[in-house]
C-alpha cells in the first residue's frame, strides 16, 4: 500500500472547488470531520452560502456551451485519462475513505475499484450516444433522434460511499455533455477535492466539474437555483422523499435514491457454510453502513435452529479494528452521533422482545479507546411489527425472523415498505426462479448476498427506495442526464406543391 499523496489528507481546512480551483467558503461557517478510528477531529470543511451555491452554478453555467459542443469522443478521452489517473491513485484514494468514514482498507478499495467500472463504462461515449436512423419514413424523407447535455446538473451524495456514489453520477453527466456539481457528504469531504484535482489533470475544461461542500442550506440553494436542470440524490428516504418533492415542483428532473432494509431467505437446502460466509460478510461489512447491506435474515422451516449458532460464533469473532489494519474485518461507525443511534435501536429491540443473541454495545479497540466502534449485534425471533424489523439502522445489527415456509418469506419481503435488495439462498432452481419473479424488490441476488448491477446494467430499488424515474448509470444513467431530439427531414425537390390539412402520413 502507498501512503496517500494528495495534500487534502494533510489540510487543516478544506474548501469548494469552483471554475477550476479551490475556493473558500463566504458563510464562516465549519463543521469538524472526524477520524473515526480515534474519535478526534482530522479537520474542518467549510459549509457553503447561498453565494457559494450561486459562484458554482455560473461557473458551470458559463463552461456548459463549450463542453456540450465537444465532440463525445474527446469527453470520452478526457475520462480515459481521468480512469488512468484514478488507476495510479487508487491506493491513496482508498486511505482517504478509511481516514474519514472508518471501512476498511480493503473495503475502501473494493468501493474505488466499483467507482472505477463506472468510469470504465463512461468512457463508451460515442457509443452511448449513438441515436437512431429511420430512412425514407415517408417518400423522400428521412427520421433520426440525437441525445443533448440537460446543461447544470447536481448530484447529492452520501456519506457511506464518498467515492463511488458520486461516480455513479459525474462520469455519465459528463461524458453526455453537462456540466456537474458534486455536494458530497460534509461527514468525509476529502475524497470529492480528490476526484476534482484528477479531473483538472485529465484535461477536464474549468467550470465542468465543482465541489460544493455543505450541509441543507447547499443542497436547498441547488434545488431552488432556475439553472440546475437535474438533481441526483442518494441518501435517506425522508430526505429522498423531499429532494424528489421540492426539485419536482421547480421542474427539474430528479433522481432521488432512498433507504432500505434489505432480507435475505434462506431455504433450508441451502448451503450453511456459504450462507453463513454471506449473511456475516452482508450484514457487518463496512460496520452496516451500506444501502445494500443485508440487515434482515428470513430463516424458513427448521434453517433457524442451524444457523443462528454459527452466525453467533462469527459475530463474536469479528476482527474490528481500525480499519487500516489489513487483517481487519468492521471497523469504527462513521460518527460518535450515528453509533449512539445505533445503539439505542438495539435497546429498543430488547425492550420490543426480540432475542439479543449477541450484544455490540460497549464495545472498545485496544489503542483507540475514543474511537466510535459498536461491535456486531444479532437479534432473534424478531417479529414484523418491531421498529428493529421495520425501520432502516445503517449499523451493524443483524435481525433473524422465523418463518414457516416459503409463501410467508416472499409475503413479509413484499409488505415491507422498502424494496431496494433482497437475496434468496436456496439449492432449488424453481424457488429461485418464483422468487426472482415475484419479488416486488428492485435489485434480487440468488446466492449472491450483495446484487449491487454492474456499471452497464444501472443501479435502483422500489417502493420507498427510489423516488423518480431512472435508474443510476448504465444505460438509465445516459436517459437521466440526456433528452432526446427527434428530427424529420426532406428537401424541396421531393416535397409536393400544395398545402396540406390532413394529419402527416406515411407515403
Amino acid at each position: 500500500m502507498t501512503n496517500p499523496t494528495a495534500p487534502y489528507t494533510r489540510t487543516a481546512e478544506l474548501s469548494h472547488f469552483i471554475n477550476g480551483r479551490p475556493q473558500a467558503a463566504t458563510s464562516g461557517r465549519r463543521q469538524a470531520v472526524y477520524n473515526p478510528a480515534t474519535g478526534a477531529v482530522a479537520r474542518q470543511v467549510q459549509l457553503a452560502s447561498q453565494e457559494d451555491v450561486n459562484a458554482a452554478v455560473a461557473a458551470a453555467q458559463a463552461a456548459f456551451p463549450a463542453w456540450a459542443d465537444a465532440p463525445p469522443l474527446r469527453r470520452a478521452r478526457v475520462m480515459f485519462k481521468f480512469l488512468e489517473l484514478l488507476n495510479q491513485n487508487k491506493d491513496a484514494l482508498a486511505a482517504m475513505i478509511t481516514a474519514e468514514h472508518g471501512k476498511v482498507f480493503t473495503d475502501a478499495l473494493g468501493e474505488v475499484a466499483r467507482g472505477i467500472d463506472i468510469v470504465e463504462f463512461a468512457c463508451g461515449a460515442p457509443q452511448l450516444l449513438k441515436g437512431d436512423f429511420s430512412d425514407q419514413v415517408s417518400t423522400g424523407m428521412d427520421n433520426w433522434t440525437l441525445r443533448q447535455p440537460l446543461g447544470v446538473v447536481a448530484g447529492v451524495t452520501p456519506f457511506n460511499f464518498p467515492f463511488m456514489v458520486p461516480m455513479w453520477m459525474a462520469p455519465m453527466a459528463l461524458v453526455t455533455g453537462n456540466c456537474f456539481i458534486l455536494k458530497p457528504s460534509e461527514r468525509d469531504p476529502s475524497p470529492s477535492l480528490f476526484v476534482a484535482d484528477l479531473l483538472k489533470q485529465a484535461g477536464l475544461p474549468d467550470g465542468v466539474f465543482n465541489v460544493l461542500q455543505g450541509d441543507k442550506l447547499a443542497v436547498d440553494g441547488l434545488l431552488q437555483h432556475p439553472d440546475v436542470k437535474a438533481l441526483s440524490f442518494v441518501g435517506s428516504t425522508p430526505i429522498a422523499q423531499y429532494i424528489y418533492q421540492t426539485g419536482a415542483a421547480q421542474g427539474k428532473r430528479v433522481q432521488a435514491l432512498g433507504g432500505a432494509k434489505n432480507h435475505m431467505v434462506v431455504m433450508p437446502d441451502a448451503d450453511i457454510e456459504q450462507t453463513v460466509d454471506a449473511l456475516i460478510g452482508a450484514a457487518y461489512g463496512s460496520a452496516g453502513e451500506r444501502c445494500m447491506a443485508i440487515s434482515v435474515a428470513v430463516l424458513v422451516g427448521d434453517v433457524a435452529d442451524k444457523i443462528v449458532p454459527r452466525l453467533a460464533e462469527r459475530a463474536r469473532s469479528l476482527k474490528i479494528k481500525n480499519g487500516m489494519e489489513l487483517d481487519a474485518e468492521m471497523g469504527p461507525i462513521v460518527t460518535a452521533e450515528a453509533r449512539e443511534r445505533i445503539e439505542n435501536y438495539i435497546a429498543t429491540g430488547v425492550a420490543e422482545g426480540a432475542r439479543l443473541v449477541v450484544d455490540g454495545r460497549g464495545h472498545q479497540v485496544a489503542g483507540f479507546e475514543q474511537g466510535f466502534f459498536t461491535g456486531g449485534t444479532l437479534f432473534d425471533h424478531v417479529q414484523p411489527t418491531m421498529r428493529i424489523y421495520k425501520e432502516e439502522i445503517f449499523g451493524p445489527v443483524l435481525a433473524c425472523l422465523r418463518v414457516p415456509d416459503f409463501a410467508q418469506a416472499l409475503d413479509l419481503v413484499n409488505a415491507h415498505e422498502f424494496g431496494n435488495g433482497v437475496a434468496c439462498y436456496t439449492s432449488d432452481g424453481n424457488v429461485a426462479r418464483e422468487f426472482a419473479r415475484r419479488v416486488q424488490v428492485g435489485m434480487v441476488g440468488i446466492n449472491v448476498p450483495i446484487p449491487v448491477p454492474m456499471a452497464w446494467q444501472g443501479f435502483g430499488g422500489w417502493k420507498k427506495s427510489l423516488f423518480g424515474d431512472m435508474h443510476a448509470y448504465g444505460e438509465e444513467g445516459v436517459r437521466f442526464y440526456t433528452k432526446q431530439k427527434s428530427i424529420m427531414q426532406r428537401w424541396p425537390a421531393s416535397v409536393a406543391k400544395g398545402a396540406e390539412f390532413v394529419m402527416p402520413q406515411s407515403r
